[in-house]
């Protein structure tokens, strides 16, 4: 899904100003928007441009501050963007306003000859000029008691202290120039809330205080860590009670920005605010540690008598909002993900999540964690190490120091020895780290990673999962294995990308991209940034953009793109409108050439096409259904009907995939008008995977009900036309395996609605140890890919790739189908792939699959939750394997890989050895029978004058087998030390020369 590549680029932290001496940097944080990111130094802050990467504004603070408010300590953004709120060590926040000037330029490119303008190209996200931005004191607000945490909020600042344990309250500083409207907006006056057992009866434990505030922009949800490790999800309230005459009126955050809100006109009520929270992280204290006296924090360790630090004590917290989730990292370096909280008083149950340490280092605690913007990975920073890992937990990416030996003087990528604070910059392209320093140097700290992803994590439709399909900062990559003979596609070391630059003319401007589409059959691809779109035909090896670039930059792509043979959909908005149009790739991109559009009332989130249908799904939780019609010289949309998920889909812009699935019936003889009545509507909503089934109520009206697949889902594929057996299957993604619901629409039948809120059981789970970006249907393949790291003793940096992996699925398919003794059905399904290379390679896999499992369940009892004995499928597999010619060279491949002890088992089934490799000297299947003379050997069948081996030496002779005839001399030499079986071979084969 995310794969590091290349190397990282290391920042220059240093302003290079007179006077200004260097400092190690000691925080990080990105701007609301991401384009900026500012740094923070002992004494100063520096404003830093993402593309391209470059300090715009840096802000010293003078000794005399220092001296009086305490030096700095942290840094953090206020939601508008326009100030950044220091932290210093006496408890003081410095105010720091971000002056925009638009009109002043830092900097622009000096105009080129048209011969050098090819040579010096601006880079992606480099084409605008560098704005002026100047940051300026705006002032300094002192705070009792001891600073712990802030969290800056639209109208607001809330803070948390200790000594006193409070959570304040405090409205920004007010614009006396522009003051006459918004102050109106604002909360009245300052809040205290005092940590105590009254007012917080929801604590745990009462004598704490909040050490982290975290804030969630999206869920409007924040969580409190509090200073005995555990974190709380927590709200605001508001209490009012009855009208009274003229007391003070406090107005909540929601209605504070609402202008139809006339306060003078509405009666006055004496409100209390307070806060209601639900533990989502707990755990056990050791009996010894609640028994002995309270422990003053800030005496020193060795005053402290025996000292405990809870393992589980929560260090970081990060938000995913897209997938109701929350990670939470601790002082031990464990990492664990939670769901929001459902019920009040209960706490939500956590998932372990495997963090890789093959050389069992030390990780520390984790220092920092962040979501990428799409919700799909979480990027950890630890005091040893850093990592990356998909929102279901799968690690993708790790690191805790290099493996081979390096020279510490002379490396630079420090990040992968600890990471202080990171950050992911726009698109998510590159992550930026602040790296732990290996020495006392005041440089080289900041670095910025570039990553693959995968275009299904920006837009999710089924042509995107056909294919492997990377995206880059600047190119795309295609997985072109399935054009390959069948050997390339499981050879690792296979070049099968191929890498598509995309034009520099386009990124500049248009950076970063927000998403990819790839056509049908993978040879035409589109790309959309931040304005316009460009089209690449593989055919022709070349990019189409539009002529005019002003309307390429008159709307922005919004909802996605889709490719319909030639014909590109694309769903965007336009002027403050919503908008579908279709392009021809064989025309000029032009606002002339479109060939038609649609005009919707609501955004698109997202869209899907299945055969000559689209799927057309908006905010307003609305399915569209249009038909796409040829017609003489064009090609047009047909509307054939909607219908709204409202009390369905509670969060319509959660939906990550949409398809459907049609009846039969309905493909056959119905009208595709209809199809939208009758079709099983499947999405992926947040983390889960669920089918949406339709039923007419006794007013013929359309309704749905709910049935849950999965409950925690990465990606999922839709096989409409699948090979036999895998026509409508669903694959999904679950960070541990690839889980296969054969036939989902006969599924959904067998169930009643009773069962709508437990997931159905997969049919198939194929474990996998890399990550799957496609399935190969035509070669029985699931291709993936898995992250590498490597360095090198006279190199100063890591490098980074992703190799290509790949997983045979037909064995498990045919397991399933054989556990149910479907033979015709699995033979059916395997005479699809029997012309394959590695199809022989499968079935061994199979059969060793039975056979080891008969062994484990024969040596511990019968298996729970074994549906079927293995004594029983073995059978059916051998009965199986019977029909195809490779049997033979199945159970003797099988047998050589399987230990002796299982073979007599294997071989009651099979038949007896010396029979078969009778059948195979009368098919003339040499090298098959001269496998078999191994097993003869291992079981004592071979006859004394190894008259079996002689007779199969003669008829490789005659058909002049040579390498045949030198194994089998090899073999008879290693059966008898003397040499007398040989010399009798040779004589009766008349090839005793030289005896």
């Amino acid at each position: 899904m995310y794969f590091p590549t290349a190397v990282a680029r290391q920042l220059v932290t240093n302003p290079g100003l007179p006077n200004i001496p260097p400092e190690p940097v000691l925080a990080l944080a990105s701007s609301p928007r991401k384009t900026l990111f500012c740094t923070l130094t002992r004494s100063g802050v520096a404003l830093w441009l993402v593309r391209p990467s470059a300090i715009l504004s840096f802000l010293s603070r003078t000794p005399t501050s220092i001296l009086e408010h305490g030096e700095n300590v942290d840094v953090c953004w206020s939601m508008d963007g326009n100030r950044i709120i220091i932290t210093t060590s006496e408890s003081f926040l410095v105010l720091v306003a971000v002056e925009y000037k638009p009109e002043n330029l830092v900097y622009h490119l000096p105009t080129l000859p048209l011969n050098a303008q090819r040579s010096f190209m601006a880079g992606p996200g480099e084409g605008h000029p560098l704005q002026s931005t100047v940051l300026h004191f705006e002032g300094v607000i002192r705070v009792e008691g001891t600073l712990l945490s802030v969290s800056p909020r639209r109208n607001y600042l809330l803070f948390s202290t200790k000594n006193p344990s409070t959570v304040q309250r405090m409205p920004w500083p007010l614009d006396k120039e522009n003051d006459s409207v918004e102050s109106k907006r604002r909360p009245l006056g300052h809040d205290t809330w005092l940590l105590n057992s009254e007012d917080f009866s929801w604590f745990i434990d009462s004598d704490v205080s909040v050490n982290r505030i975290i804030f969630s922009r999206i869920s409007s949800g924040e969580i409190w860590v509090t200073s005995d490790g555990r974190a709380y999800f927590v709200h605001l309230q508001e209490d009012i009670d009855n009208e009274i005459s003229s007391p003070k009126v406090i107005f909540p955050e929601e209605v504070y920005h609402r202008d139809d809100v006339n306060k003078e006109n509405q009666p006055e009520y004496l409100s209390r605010l307070f806060w209601q929270g639900h533990c989502i992280h707990d755990f056990e204290t050791p009996k010894w540690v609640q028994k002995q006296r309270r422990i003053d924090p800030d005496k020193p360790r060795h005053e402290r008598g025996r000292f405990y630090e809870e393992p589980r004590h929560a260090k970081a917290i990060a938000i995913n909002a897209k997938f109701s989730l929350i990670a939470i990292g601790t002082l031990g370096g464990a990492l664990e993900y939670t769901n929001f909280p459902v019920q009040d008083g209960v706490v939500p149950l956590s998932q372990n999540v495997h963090v890789p340490n093959p050389y069992s280092r030390q990780t520390g605690p984790v220092y920092a964690m962040e979501w990428s913007s799409d919700g799909y990975v979480l990027a950890v920073g630890w005091k040893n190490g850093w990592g990356i890992f998909s929102v279901c937990g799968r690690c993708l990416a790790s690191g805790f120091g290099v493996e081979d030996p390096i020279d510490l003087e002379k490396f630079q990528d420090v990040f992968m020895f600890g990471v202080r604070n990171l950050s992911w910059g726009p698109g998510n392209f590159e992550l930026l780290v602040l790296g732990q320093p290996l020495d006392q140097g005041d440089n080289g700290q900041l670095f910025a990673i570039p990553f693959a992803k995968s275009s299904t994590t920006g837009q999710h439709s089924p042509d995107n999962t056909r294919y492997a399909f990377l995206q880059m900062d600047d190119r795309a990559l295609v997985y072109r294995g399935a054009d390959q003979p069948d050997m390339s596609v499981i050879n690792p070391e296979s070049d099968v990308w191929q890498h598509i630059k995309i034009p520099q003319k386009y990124l500049s401007s248009n950076w970063p991209v927000r998403y990819s589409s790839l056509s049908t059959d993978g040879r035409l691809i589109a790309i959309a940034g931040r304005r316009g779109f460009i089209h690449y035909s593989s055919t022709s090896g070349r990019w189409k953009l539009f002529v005019d670039e002003m309307q390429e930059q008159a709307f922005t792509v919004r909802g996605g793109l889709l490719w319909f043979h030639h014909v590109l959909i694309v769903a965007m908005e336009v002027a403050k409108s919503f908008q579908i149009r279709l392009y021809s790739r064989d025309m000029e991109l032009t606002g002339q050439n479109i060939l038609h559009h649609e005009i919707l009332s609501s955004p698109v989130v997202i869209l899907s096409l299945v055969d000559n249908s689209l799927l057309v799904y908006t905010l307003d939780n609305t399915l569209h259904h249009y038909l796409i019609v040829p017609t003489v010289d064009s090609i047009r949309l047909h509307l054939c009907g909607s219908i709204s998920f409202t009390g369905i889909i509670a969060a319509p812009t959660a939906v990550r995939m949409l398809s459907w699935m049609i009846p039969s019936a309905q493909k056959q003889l119905g009208d595709p008008v209809d199809d939208l009545s009758v079709a099983a509507v499947l999405m992926v909503v947040g983390g889960q995977l669920v089918l949406l089934r339709p039923r007419k109520s006794a007013d013929q009206e359309v309704k749905y009900d709910m049935q849950i697949f999965a409950d925690r889902i990465e990606f999922c594929w839709i096989h409409l036309r699948g090979i036999g057996s895998l026509e409508n299957s669903l694959w999904a993604y679950d960070a541990q395996g690839m889980r296969v619901w054969l036939n989902a629409l006969t599924i959904e039948a067998s169930h009643s609605t009773s069962d709508i809120h437990e997931n159905i059981k997969e049919s198939v789970n194929i474990p996998l140890d890399f990550y799957p970006l496609s399935v190969l249907m035509d070669k029985g393949i699931i291709i993936g890919a898995e992250h590498e790291t490597a360095t090198r003793s006279n190199l100063p940096f890591v490098m980074f790739r992703h190799a290509t992996s790949s997983h045979l699925f037909l064995q498990h398919i045919l397991l399933y189908h054989l556990s149910a003794r479907q033979i015709k059905e699995a033979i059916q399904f395997a005479s699809n792939y029997k012309n394959l290379v590695f199809f022989a390679h499968a079935l061994e896999i199979l059969l060793h699959t039975v056979v080891e499992s008969e062994s484990t369940v024969s040596s511990s009892g019968r298996g729970e939750g074994t549906s079927v004995s293995p004594d029983v499928i073995l059978p059916t597999v051998v009965e199986f394997l019977d029909h195809f010619d490779v049997s033979l060279d199945v159970v003797v491949g099988c047998a050589r890989k399987t230990e002796l002890t299982r073979w007599r088992r294997l071989f009651d089934v099979v038949g007896n050895p010396k029979a078969l490799f009778e059948t195979c000297l009368a098919s003339q299947r040499l090298k098959t029978a001269g496998s078999y003379l191994l097993v003869l050997h291992n079981l004592e069948q071979l006859d004394e004058n190894s008259s079996e081996v002689v007779r199969l030496l003669k008829k490789a002779v005659e058909g002049k087998e040579w390498q045949l005839c030198r194994e089998l001399l090899r073999f008879l030499q290693s059966i008898d030390d003397s040499g007398e079986a040989l010399r009798t071979a040779l004589l009766q084969v008349n090839l005793a020369v030289g005896f």
